[in-house]
C-alpha cells in the first residue's frame, strides 16, 4: 500500500512541476524507477554559480511522502560534494524535521535556497567564489561529456549543451586567430594573393629566390601546423625585400 501511494503521490507532484516548474528547476523521474528523481538547477543571476548547470537526484523511500528521500549532486558546484547525502532538513538525515506536505517542488526550492547561502552541512565544501564561478562555466561541458545519465534523463538540455559547446569552441578559433593576426602586425593573406605577387616579381633570378622562400616556408609549415600565418609572413617578407633591392638598384 505504500508504495502504490508513494508513485501516485510522485505522477502528481511530477505533473505539478512540470506544469508550473518553479524558478530555476527543472524535475523529471527516471524513466526505469519512479523513486528515482533527476533535477537540473540552473545557478540564478547575481550569485557565483550565475547560468551554471547543477545535475542531481532525489531518491524517495517506498514510504513517500511519510519519510524524507536522500538528496544528492552530480555536477560540481564548489558547494557540494558530488554524489554525496547531503545533510538537510528536508532529506533522510533529519527524519524528525520531515514534513509529509513537502513535495518535489519544495524540496528543490529549499535545495536551491541552501545551495545559494554560505551555511554548512554534511556533504558542503567550502570553496573560494572564483572556483564556483570557474565551475559554473565548466558544468554545461560536464554534464555533457562527463555525466551519462544527465543524457538518458535531459535530452532535450544534452543536445542544447552540445550545440552551445561547439558555438563556444568556433568563437574561441575565431578569437585566437584574430588574435595571431594583432600580434603579427598585419591582416591576413591568402595564398593565391602571395602567389600573384611572387609572379609580378620582374627580374627572373629574383623571382626564383621569391619561389625558393616560398617552398622554404612551405616546409616549415608542414612541421608547425599550429602557427599557419608564419608561410605567408615569410613569403610576404621575400617578397617585400625583393622589390626593395630592385628598387635601391
Amino acid at each position: 500500500m505504500g508504495k502504490k501511494h508513494a508513485y501516485k503521490r510522485l505522477n502528481k507532484e511530477y505533473k505539478q512541476i512540470e506544469a508550473n516548474p518553479p524558478p530555476f528547476i527543472i524535475a523529471r523521474p527516471s524513466e526505469l524507477n519512479i523513486l528515482d528523481c533527476h533535477y537540473v538547477i540552473t545557478g540564478p543571476p547575481g550569485t557565483p554559480y550565475e547560468n551554471g548547470q547543477y545535475h542531481g537526484r532525489i531518491t524517495f523511500p517506498n514510504d513517500y511522502p511519510f519519510k524524507p528521500p536522500r538528496i544528492k549532486m552530480c555536477t560540481p558546484s564548489g558547494r557540494f560534494e558530488i554524489n554525496q547525502r547531503l545533510c538537510l532538513s528536508m532529506s533522510d538525515f533529519h527524519e524528525e524535521s520531515w514534513n509529509p506536505s513537502w513535495s518535489v517542488a519544495t524540496i528543490l526550492t529549499g535545495l536551491l535556497s541552501f545551495m545559494t547561502g554560505d551555511e554548512r552541512t554534511t556533504g558542503s565544501i567550502v570553496t573560494s567564489t572564483h572556483t564556483k564561478e570557474q565551475l559554473a562555466v565548466k558544468s554545461k561541458e560536464f554534464n555533457t561529456y562527463s555525466n551519462p545519465p544527465f543524457k538518458e534523463v535531459f535530452p532535450d538540455l544534452w543536445e542544447q549543451n552540445v550545440a552551445e559547446l561547439k558555438s563556444r569552441r568556433a568563437n574561441a578559433n575565431t578569437q585566437s586567430r584574430a588574435g595571431q593576426d594583432v600580434a603579427a602586425g598585419t591582416p591576413s593573406v591568402t595564398e593565391s594573393e602571395v602567389v600573384d605577387n611572387i609572379e609580378k616579381i620582374q627580374d627572373p633570378e629574383d623571382r626564383i629566390r621569391a619561389r625558393a622562400g616560398k617552398k622554404e616556408a612551405l616546409t616549415s609549415d608542414k612541421n608547425n601546423a599550429k602557427t599557419p600565418n608564419k608561410y605567408y609572413l615569410y613569403v610576404i617578407l621575400v617578397v617585400v625585400l625583393v622589390f626593395v633591392a630592385r628598387s635601391v638598384i
